[in-house]
């Protein structure tokens, strides 16, 4: 079946994020990006900082909202959804940021921050618990995690265990915003394979947001290229890296190189 006759999983339409600032003239993110993630898909979103990288992450996700333009998960626009289908969202979208222990409570156990999704969303206490303990071992992390607070582990760990909170809620696609960058090298390549095989084992669509082409051609399918808030180029890993046609996507390989 073609793209033409699937649904992606992710379709973002003409978006546009621009911020108002009292005094000052209006910011513009991100302005007029168009692109999609299918079902077992790996799609790079490249750019260099400030590029609007990290705001299409956050209207995706709908952790912030969205000037205009369409987001359409799975086929359903949820551009301008509001309390209770905002959390089905949630359910469906999760988020790996690139700072893996700010993004836990400080205060809490690691087990307690995988499990608290599913709970919220009703699943019982056992379940949760076993879902929880299947994916530390997914992630290749010893049962003993459910009891470590997020200061006591490695950043790798630590991202780990952030993979396996994100993967309990059962998304359909998965947002990794710079969930790499914090790394070191072979911890890098590590938790990029585990993204790799993960994505391949579930169908899950993966939406890898990177400023590193390298990094992205080790496990992307597809590459969308962001440079001064727009979508500058999309296209197959390969063809991007051998052949690019825009200056921005020049300038990305060159840094690498």
């Amino acid at each position: 079946m073609s793209d033409a006759d699937r649904v992606p999983v992710l379709a973002v339409r003409d978006l546009c994020r621009v911020f108002r600032r009292k005094g000052f003239d209006d910011a513009v993110a991100v302005e007029g990006a168009s692109f999609e993630v299918y079902a077992g898909e790996c799609v790079g979103l490249v750019g260099e900082s400030g590029s609007g990288k990290s705001t299409i992450a956050r209207m995706v996700t709908r952790l912030i909202d969205i000037t205009s333009g369409q987001v359409l998960l799975c086929g359903r626009d949820i551009t301008r959804v509001r309390g209770a289908k905002r959390r089905a969202v949630y359910e469906s979208v999760q988020m790996v940021f690139q700072d893996p222990a700010g993004s836990f409570d400080p205060r809490r156990t690691l087990g307690a921050g995988i499990i608290e999704g599913p709970r919220n969303c009703g699943v019982d206490a056992s379940e949760a618990r076993r879902r929880a303990l299947d994916l530390l071992a997914r992630c290749d992390l010893p049962k003993d995690m459910m009891d470590r607070y997020p200061r006591e582990v490695s950043g790798g760990q630590c991202q780990r265990a952030a993979i396996a909170r994100a993967l309990a809620m059962q998304p359909d696609l998965l947002v990794c915003d710079e969930a790499t960058s914090a790394l070191d090298v072979t911890v890098q390549r590590q938790i990029v394979q585990l993204l790799d095989d993960i994505r391949r084992d579930t169908g899950m669509a993966l939406l890898f947001i990177c400023h590193d082409l390298a990094l992205v051609s080790q496990i992307c399918d597809r590459v969308v290229v962001m440079g001064q808030h727009r979508v500058v180029e999309v296209g197959p890993t390969v063809d991007v890296i051998n052949n690019p046609q825009s200056e921005h996507t020049r300038r990305l390989l060159a840094a690498v190189l």
